[in-house]
């Protein structure tokens, strides 16, 4: 029956956007078309794919962190735990973190699709239909680990949703780019980055391994796209974008922590959360963020002193001297050396032609 293709629960989001129907195929961008042929050959199958062994035990009670890396550890709220329930807090926090994941990649696969629809360029369309395959394929595998390993799936954080639904009701195409693209795309690739990185269970880290391969390409994506389109805007449409990064930054800063965890499992939710404020894990997921979003705000051309001084209040200013998103696929082995200063990127116009 029809009925039974729609979820059971769901949110109906209103958006009015325009959607752009192209009356000619010129290829502007050679860069946006190399990365768009680098899309398509590295797609690979979330369900089927070498590395990734779906047979590998995972034993949600098993710590996927070492335990001197929660906020809480060796404070009051941890010492008057059992070990038992500090297995179940490190179960809860993963699978807290995860679904933020999948809500987030959610949220992805929305905006992408969104700016296939409204992006002026061929070469742009043709890179977002390889990039919703890509959310969708994300979505896939989190959504597969968290009801198959973990059997917990949290709602999505309230600032995470209220950040998605910004992004997804605006009506500009490069303002969708902007917080998806640049801030989202950023915040996750900083979030995976911890999990690859510091997390012990090998099935999730492998996951976030290969979904961080393409969540590379979509920040490099956003920032080619709109570089050349922000130097056309007005001081009054620079100035609200500029306001938007800034928020959006320090909601990202300040507001995407384990309350929910904590609020579940009866702990004093306040004093908790002030912790993971000033814990070290935290602190280096903020300096991975902000190592991705400060420089490519700045290729942007938004790195304005009114950003700059707010970005200078954050505490996160002193990355902007570092490579953007896209200059790191400049580089040697990047995809798009050919398009560094100086390189010769003629051919890959072609490679969607």
């Amino acid at each position: 029956m029809a009925s039974d293709l729609v979820a059971k629960s769901f949110e109906s989001i209103e958006t009015t956007y325009n959607a752009a129907f192209l009356a000619d195929y010129e290829h502007l961008r050679g860069d946006l078309a190399r990365l768009y042929q680098l899309a398509k050959n590295n797609q690979w199958d979330g369900n089927n794919y070498p590395t990734i062994d779906w047979s590998t035990k995972v034993d949600p009670e098993k710590r996927f962190f070492p335990e001197e890396r929660a906020a809480i550890y060796g404070t009051k709220h941890w010492n008057k735990m059992t070990q038992k329930e500090r297995d179940r807090f490190g179960h809860e926090y993963m699978a807290w973190t995860l679904s933020q994941f999948l809500h987030g990649e959610q949220g992805a696969l929305l905006a992408t699709c969104q700016i296939v629809d409204a992006v002026p360029n061929i070469d742009a369309k043709l890179y977002g239909a390889t990039q919703v395959v890509d959310e969708a394929r994300h979505v896939e595998v989190y959504d597969r680990y968290l009801h198959q390993n973990l059997e917990i799936v949290y709602p999505v954080n309230p600032e995470l949703k209220s950040l998605l639904d910004q992004i997804l009701t605006d009506s500009r195409w490069d303002m969708k780019y902007l917080g998806m693209q640049s801030l989202v795309e950023g915040l996750a690739l900083a979030a995976f980055q911890m999990i690859r990185d510091t997390c012990e269970e090998p099935l999730i880290r492998e996951i976030t391994r290969m979904v961080m391969k393409d969540e590379t390409r979509h920040v490099a994506f956003g920032v080619l796209s709109l570089q050349d389109y922000y130097t056309q805007l007005s001081e009054s449409e620079v100035k609200e974008r500029v306001e938007f990064i800034y928020e959006a930054s320090r909601l990202m800063r300040d507001r995407l922590l384990g309350r929910d965890v904590y609020e579940k499992l009866g702990m004093d939710v306040d004093a908790c959360v002030e912790l993971e404020l000033h814990n070290e894990l935290q602190l280096q997921f903020r300096q991975i963020l902000f190592a991705k979003i400060v420089p490519n705000v700045k290729k942007l051309g938004l790195l304005t002193p009114d950003l700059r001084k707010g970005f200078e209040d954050l505490g996160v200013l002193e990355y902007e001297h570092l490579p953007s998103s896209e200059e790191e696929l400049y580089a040697p082995g990047g995809g798009l050396e050919d398009f560094a200063p100086g390189g010769n990127g003629e051919e890959a116009v072609q490679l969607a032609s």
